[in-house]
């Protein structure tokens, strides 16, 4: 960052051409008190720059010496400020009065009884000793005064050693403001993190209530036969990736608030981590609700399932050891029964289905043997029989007049045939073809059910081919039957216990070391973060 260069403004006035002017020897150099800055007077040479301060060495007086005259003196030990002293040269200026010095000018005005330093009195007085009031008055020009002044140059040492004096002041300032900064540094860091991460090595240490663990693991098996799925089922049926959403069913029921509520009325999950023997932090409260109990739940029953090898493991903590095992036990049980309810319904449904498919084809059986019964019922005669006789008596007369048709040819061979023998066969063929034709009428005529005989014949014939049908229909489905209520019989999915929980001699929890050096961990990132926040905060306001 640069800093822009100041140049000092100087008023330069022209003389007065109608008014002699006088040279008054005045003090070369005047401090401004609003910017602090060397006034130099234009008519002085300049030695050195302006920027370095510098000291004025004022002329001997042409009048009468200060150190001779005692008011003068006293005037100049009242510590008049160089703007005060401006301003007395200017109102003597103004009253024409004469003066050789600042301090002189002031002795003239106080003589004259003007006090350069209260503006109301002075513009009184200017007001009453004007003769020309009534006229009016143009600002004139105000001679520059005359000071034959010379600055008095510092040596190299003396500049070498101000600039060593204040850059030993800015160095100490840094190193006060770098002290102060780390001290409040210190201050924070302990406040938000090393003395809340003592008091929790204290607590873990000294106050929390050493709780033990029990570990154990359980896998879920599949019995069904690879022959047993089709495609894709059938396939992965004899690997862990066939179990792995009854796994996980398992996994989200034992952690849910049922199995919770299951562990509180067997073995007293909520009365033991109620006990005043733990402590607070760990403790479970008077009369806390079913969610701050199943927050404990979770914290003390950690259950994970491992995708490829299928297994689950579980962890549970108690302040008693024994109690810790009997936790365990008590939810691989419940797994174990909630392994065996996943496929219950599936079972049930698969019976059920296959009893009512063994009811329908018993059905439609019974229809297809009473519709039978219904068709031989309709006549008195044996349809089937009747029919038969009836197709032997066509058959044999078609014989007969076969072999009628024969004999009478063989009598028209004969050169002279004999006429009564051929009239007679020819008679016999037209009583059996009569005969044959009557057969055939019977076998076409209505009977008593309205139906042909043909025809009801050929409904008999449907019937039973139809209940032939219905018989095969209802053996196949008692075959199913049986086979479904013997797979029901059986366990399809089981829980196979990999490893036993037992219980633990030594105290797992709480970890001292890594659960104090988690804590430094994260209040030293949450201090982090928001000292990170708030300086970037502070520099975008500013």
């Amino acid at each position: 960052m640069t800093t822009k260069l100041k140049a000092n403004k100087f008023r330069i006035r022209k003389p007065s051409v109608n008014k002699p002017t006088t040279p008054r020897p005045m003090q070369a150099v005047a401090t401004d008190p609003v910017d602090q800055t060397p006034a130099v007077d234009q008519t002085a040479p300049i030695r050195q720059p302006a920027s370095e301060p510098t000291q004025a060495v004022a002329p001997e007086p042409l009048g009468q010496d200060l150190r001779s005259d005692p008011t003068l003196k006293a005037i100049q030990n009242e510590g008049l400020t160089p703007r005060q002293l401006r301003i007395a040269r200017r109102t003597a200026q103004k009253q024409g009065l004469t003066f050789t010095s600042d301090y002189e000018a002031v002795k003239v005005l106080r003589d004259n009884g003007i006090d350069p330093f209260q503006r109301s009195t002075m513009m009184q007085v200017v007001a009453q000793n004007d003769p020309d009031n009534d006229k009016v008055q143009l600002p004139t020009r105000i001679e520059p005064a005359q000071v034959p002044a010379e600055q008095a140059q510092m040596s190299p040492e003396d500049m070498a050693a101000k600039r060593n004096k204040e850059i030993m002041g800015i160095q100490k300032d840094m190193i006060r403001r770098r002290r102060r900064n780390s001290l409040m540094l210190t201050l924070r860091l302990m406040a938000f993190v090393l003395i809340p991460t003592l008091l929790a090595g204290i607590y873990f240490t000294m106050i929390a209530t050493p709780m033990y663990s029990t570990n154990s693991a359980f896998q879920i098996i599949k019995a069904d036969s690879a022959g047993a799925a089709g495609g894709a089922g059938g396939l992965l049926s004899g690997t862990q990736f066939a179990t792995t959403p009854d796994a996980i069913a398992v996994q989200t029921y034992l952690t849910s608030k049922d199995a919770m509520l299951r562990l509180e009325e067997d073995e007293g999950f909520v009365e033991h981590f109620s006990d005043p023997n733990i402590d607070v932090l760990q403790r479970l409260k008077a009369g806390a609700t079913l969610e701050d109990a199943h927050k404990i739940y979770k914290k003390r029953i950690k259950i994970g399932f491992d995708p490829t090898e299928g297994v689950v493991n579980m962890e549970v903590s108690a302040a008693d050891p024994d109690m810790a095992v009997r936790f365990s036990e008590a939810l691989i049980k419940y797994a174990e029964e909630r392994v065996d309810n996943l496929s219950e319904r599936k079972r049930d449904n698969q019976v059920s289905d296959a009893k009512t498919a063994f009811e329908d084809a018993d059905k439609e059986r019974r229809k297809a043997q009473e519709a039978l019964v219904a068709l031989q019922q309709s006549t008195l005669l044996d349809p089937e029989a009747y029919a038969g006789s009836l197709r032997g008596q066509i058959s044999t007369l078609e014989q007969q007049i076969v072999e009628k048709e024969i004999q009478l040819q063989a009598l028209l061979d004969n050169a002279r045939p004999n006429q009564s023998r051929v009239s007679g066969v020819r008679a016999d063929i037209d009583r059996l073809k009569f005969a044959k034709a009557e057969t055939e009428a019977r076998m076409n005529e209505p009977m008593e059910n309205g139906m042909t005989l043909a025809e009801t014949v050929s409904r008999i014939q449907i019937s039973q081919a139809d209940l032939a049908t219905r018989d095969a229909m209802l053996q196949a489905s008692l075959e199913q039957l049986r086979a479904t209520q013997a797979e029901a019989s059986s366990q399809s999915r089981y829980l196979t216990l990999a490893v036993d929980p037992i219980a633990s001699e030594s105290p797992s929890y709480p970890k001292a070391f890594e659960d104090t050096l988690l804590t430094l961990l994260i209040l030293s990132g949450i201090y982090l973060m928001i000292s990170i926040t708030a300086s970037i905060l502070k520099e975008q306001i500013s």
